[in-house]
């Protein structure tokens, strides 16, 4: 099985797919197709390791079983029972069912759940001919997804979601999601001997999110993924590419990145959060307030997500807090600045328009990234 082709889902937040897009073609992905909030891919079972540890918008990586039309649930019960699950799931292993329904006709999530456990049990009795599976083994999470009446089943391989790297054990109040900050890297084209600032850290994830692409750090690196205990990766597919990803580390690389708060408690996350991350000598921290930031004097690019007036300060607040950086973030030859913000007239309290913005999404929070840099210079977007 190591070198036969499967198709693989990965779901991302919204606005970050053509970012996703480039970074599986980057690592090998095959007849890429790519959809609202996810693309799905061919690859192998190495494909599967390297996708866990290297993707960085992606929010897990899914292993497509089937994909059919499902109207009723006796057509649901039917086409999953005709899907080959012995070829991954053992005899004792564990496969409990969780999913999701938009815009179809079969809503109840509970019902489907079960609907699906029984096809794939009918689907074992057939096949291993025996009617009690003891689901002591190997955990295979599997996964609907019924959007306008089409289900696509899956096997995940990720197990927690990929944003959660290892490194970010505790956040501050309105943490922004690891996937959603490499998406903003990303935009910001980071390179490896940018400079960073960032004059609202919170907990350190724009900073520590665009050192690991400076370095070329996998962000999957220092955690597990729930395929490694499954029984055809069992042959070191992904020790192999924990290994490949330790050496493609750029070391060298002169990346340096600022961290300011005005929290003393943030800067401790942004320190603590840094470490485990492995990029705590190119972060530098100092407790500051937003009033005393000024841009560097050399090249800069400023990445921040200001805190939010619906989760951490009243909407005067962070209006006023929106003033306040139109006021410090002056425009400045070679300052660079890429601002996420929910906020609907962002651009008039700032008091300039974007030169670009993007719409994305912060969980559930409908936000814009405002980008501002200097006009001469050439910039282009995924």
């Amino acid at each position: 099985m190591d070198s036969k082709k499967i198709t693989l889902l990965c779901p991302c937040l919204f606005g970050l797919e053509s970012i996703l897009n480039y970074e599986i073609k980057k690592i090998g992905g095959e007849n890429i197709q790519v959809m609202d909030g996810r693309i799905q891919f061919e690859g192998d079972l190495a494909m599967v390791a390297k996708a866990n540890l290297w993707l960085r918008t992606a929010e897990r990586v899914g292993i497509v079983m089937g994909s059919f039309r499902a109207e009723t649930f006796s057509q649901l019960f039917d086409g999953t029972a005709e899907l080959p699950w012995e070829e991954w799931i053992g005899i004792k292993d564990q496969f409990p069912v969780k999913g999701s329904s938009i815009h179809s006709r079969l809503t109840s999530i509970p019902d489907c759940q079960s609907i699906i456990k029984r096809a794939i049990v009918r689907r074992f009795e057939n096949t291993y001919h025996q009617s009690y599976f003891e689901e002591t083994g190997v955990k295979y999470q599997v996964q609907f997804f019924l959007h306008k009446d089409i289900v696509t089943l899956v096997l995940d391989t990720s197990g927690a979601g990929l944003h959660k790297r290892g490194y970010r054990l505790k956040s501050n109040e309105a943490p922004i999601k690891e996937t959603l900050a490499a998406g903003i890297v990303d935009l910001a084209r980071v390179r490896p001997d940018s400079l960073i600032c960032d004059p609202m850290c919170g907990s350190g994830t724009l900073v520590i999110e665009a050192a690991l692409r400076a370095m070329n750090i996998a962000p999957g690196i220092h955690r597990r993924f729930a395929a490694q205990d499954w029984h055809c990766f069992s042959n070191r597919i992904f020790d192999d590419a924990r290994e490949e990803a330790i050496a493609a580390i750029q070391r060298d690389a002169n990346f340096l990145a600022y961290a300011f708060d005005n929290d003393p408690q943030a800067i401790k996350l942004t320190l603590e959060n840094a470490s485990r991350a492995g990029v705590a000598a190119r972060i530098k921290t100092k407790q500051r307030d937003l009033k005393d930031f000024t841009p560097p004097d050399r090249p800069c690019i400023i990445l921040t997500n200001p805190p939010y007036g619906e989760r951490m300060l009243e909407q005067n607040q962070a209006q006023e807090l929106c003033r306040e950086m139109g006021h410090v973030f002056a425009p400045k030859d070679n300052i660079s600045y890429y601002i996420i913000s929910p906020t609907e007239d962002f651009e008039e309290i700032f008091g300039r328009r974007a030169m670009r913005r993007r719409k994305l999404y912060n969980g559930m929070i409908k936000c814009n990234l405002f980008m501002y840099f200097n006009q001469h210079k050439k910039e282009t977007s995924v």
